[in-house]
């Protein structure tokens, strides 16, 4: 089975076309190919999939096998992988679990898309973790995040308050993804994120970025565009109109290697 490794500013993935279902068990095929030791090692899965409503569907599976209904920086690596292996085009609309999303090939490996915000954010939520409570803003960008400020970013003790957050009994049964954000000013923030699925800190998150800017915005410390430093070192873009009905995600997508997987 042939596949693609790709990054979207640090979040990697594994990316196959499934249009002929090559991979009939998806969770079985992300444990095995998403593990960092065994397989070939990402953040998650992607798979192009047949739609009937959309140029294409994206199915994303995270590492432990759980499927997703949103993953911004993987919803820009496979728009690139379609435009460049399948459908020789600049602009796609996209079917996922979130909704069919509109995604655009812009200059060099910069590829924006759209995402969409679900419901009303939370805000001000006082989330008790042991003798601490953290203030918590919880918006879903397509999956659940919790957007937490901080003016130290680098002194957060993430590997030991993001499983805290991410299992909170305020956010059960499906949990949350976690994010502590540093707002340097209105038109930038830093961020660093627990993802859940891959249980972990990863190098960046789409989805993550889109709530930190919408959550700073909210709050009046920002406005649209903001610039997002993630882990990784690149910056991602998120830009939006005063009511959040279009927004947009934008940033660079690598090709890491192509490769033929060959695991049982």
């Amino acid at each position: 089975m042939e596949f693609v490794k790709m990054s979207g500013s640090g979040n990697d993935f594994v990316v196959v076309d499934n249009r002929k279902t090559i991979i009939g068990n998806r969770k079985s095929a992300a444990l095995k190919l998403c593990h960092r030791k065994f397989g070939v090692g990402a953040d998650g899965l992607l798979l192009v999939e047949n739609s009937n409503k959309a140029d294409f569907r994206m199915r994303f599976f995270n590492p432990d096998g759980s499927e997703a209904n949103m993953c911004g920086n993987g919803l820009r690596c496979i728009v690139r992988f379609v435009s460049e292996n399948i459908y020789r085009k600049k602009s796609f609309l996209v079917e996922t679990k979130a909704g069919v999303l509109e995604g655009f090939v812009e200059k060099g490996q910069n590829i924006r898309v759209q995402l969409n915000v679900s419901g009303d954010a939370k805000l001000n939520m006082n989330i008790p973790v042991g003798k601490t409570t953290l203030t918590g803003h919880f918006i879903n960008t397509g999956v659940p995040h919790t957007v937490i400020v901080t003016d130290d970013i680098e002194k957060i003790e993430l590997e030991k308050f993001g499983p805290l957050v991410r299992y909170h009994k305020l956010f059960a049964p499906k949990g949350t993804n976690v994010n502590w954000i540093k707002i340097v000013d209105k038109k930038h923030i830093k961020i660093r994120t627990y993802e859940r699925g891959v249980e972990a800190e990863t190098l960046s998150c789409g989805t993550g970025s889109v709530a930190g800017a919408v959550i700073s915005s909210l709050l009046g410390r920002t406005v649209s565009p903001v610039s997002i430093l993630a882990r990784s070192g690149e910056t991602l873009r998120v830009s939006f109109d005063e009511k959040f009905r279009k927004v947009y995600l934008e940033g660079k997508t690598q090709v890491s290697f192509k490769g033929e997987w060959i695991g049982a």
